[in-house]
């Protein structure tokens, strides 16, 4: 079968729901033969700490009784493992298992990576926030993961500074443009927050708050729409606040943030879930200062967020054992022991809701722990997280975003425009992949 009638079957898969079964010859998890009747090894391709430390839970339990064995392999994360995942697999020797940023599963599902598990995780939909589940579902009947871990994102803010300058924490994004205003007015050298364009990711789930569908499909065509009304609206929110100069222009991550952060030069953050560990090491000096509320909204009373960061557990086509592949992976996203493990050495947030409030996030990290509350709240914001529509070039869309937004914010300049080259760029890429894409 060519690449381009393979990958124009894939999207007819997606949209018309149907991936149980016009993708079972890209490997469904009934090649097993049922039961397994001997011992079983399984490799696991994964980057999160202490991995090892987990599965030994599993090795010494379950898959001691089961017979099933996994070993870890430790990996590099991001595009460098979806990369080395395909050259495994074009070679048929990819892993039984690999972890996998959600972002990525449409590039592993339309290059036949990926199998359908969904027979084999009994009811691990149950366990998952819809719009989380969904985003393993790739909106079909197929299950081509369990969810591992997410990034709802969420408000952070000097709750003293904030006090100290007659700040009242924003509920709409309106009132938060209007804070970062008032702020400049009163501390002219002081910044609410920075855009940085190096965080494709942040700017991903901002659009997806706003009701963003980056990547949908049409009969047997993909339809790219990252110029959308919503992320339009988006971009020209951020893109008008940095051109009047109301918040910072400068990129994240660097020496000069951490230092804003840490002397009270910046005194928000528009983040996720996993920003304690991050200020921890970023503001050292502040900490017990910040607060965390809910991600301000587009229209008072709504309550919906997005999510930067997150991944998942697959199955590959390439293993010889996908039962007890799926097996596993439903033990380790669904497990309490699992999931307390994953938390204590790995340090993610669970996507399963019922860890979200039981063991390591009973008590509110140590960063927090004036606030309580921190993982009660957490836990209802990742309950509203908006679903995603993730595309097969994720990764060029996101290099796009770097060049062209990273321009615009340095010259504050047009968003909008840099906008259309994010939407000129990928579907231009897709069309040359051999992909079937609708204007």
């Amino acid at each position: 079968m060519s690449i381009t009638k393979r990958r124009r079957l894939v999207a007819t898969a997606v949209a018309v729901a149907l991936g149980s079964t016009a993708l079972a010859a890209c490997g469904s998890s009934d090649e097993d033969g049922g039961a397994e009747s001997g011992p079983v090894s399984l490799t696991y391709w994964t980057w999160t700490p202490g991995m090892d430390k987990v599965v030994d839970l599993w090795n010494k339990g379950q898959g001691k009784k089961d017979r099933i064995t996994v070993t870890v392999k430790k990996q590099a994360s991001g595009d460098t493992l979806i990369t080395k995942i395909l050259t495994a697999h074009k070679a048929g020797k990819a892993p039984d298992l690999v972890q996998a940023e959600y972002q990525a599963l449409p590039t592993l599902v339309s290059n036949d990576a990926l199998a359908d598990i969904g027979k084999d995780v009994g009811d691990a939909k149950s366990k998952f926030a819809d719009g989380v589940w969904q985003q393993t579902t790739l909106g079909t009947d197929a299950v081509y993961a369990v969810p591992q871990d997410i990034g709802p994102m969420m408000f952070y803010y000097r709750a003293d500074l904030f006090k100290t300058y007659g700040l009242t924490v924003p509920t709409t994004w309106e009132q938060f443009a209007e804070t970062a205003r008032a702020l400049k007015k009163k501390a002219p050298d002081t910044d609410l927050t920075t855009f940085s364009a190096n965080d494709s990711g942040l700017f991903a789930g901002l659009a997806q708050q706003a009701g963003a569908k980056w990547w949908t499909t049409s009969g047997d065509k993909w339809k790219v729409g990252i110029d959308d009304a919503a992320t339009k609206k988006v971009a020209d929110f951020w893109g008008g606040l940095v051109k009047e100069g109301a918040v910072d222009n400068q990129p994240m991550y660097t020496p000069a943030w951490n230092k804003a952060l840490d002397t009270g030069k910046q005194i928000a953050w528009v983040s996720a879930v996993w920003a304690p560990g991050t200020l921890t090491t970023a503001a050292p000096d502040t900490k017990g200062k910040w607060a965390m509320a809910p991600l301000p909204q587009w229209s008072a009373g709504e309550n919906v967020t997005g999510s930067w960061g997150g991944s998942s557990t697959a199955v590959t086509t390439d293993s010889k054992h996908k039962s007890a592949a799926a097996k596993f992976a439903a033990w380790l996203n669904t497990d309490g022991d699992a999931l307390n493990a994953l938390a204590k050495e790995g340090g993610i947030y669970p996507a399963s809701t019922s860890a979200q409030l039981s063991g390591a996030f009973i008590t509110p990290p140590d960063y927090f722990s004036n606030q309580a509350d921190f993982y009660t709240t957490a836990a209802k914001i990742a309950k509203t997280t908006a679903p995603s529509a993730w595309g097969p070039n994720v990764n060029v869309a996101y290099t796009s975003f770097k060049d062209a937004f990273g321009a615009a914010a340095k010259n504050k300049s047009d968003f909008s425009a840099a906008l259309d080259k994010m939407q000129s760029d990928t579907v231009a890429d897709m069309k040359k992949q051999g992909f079937g894409v609708s204007e």
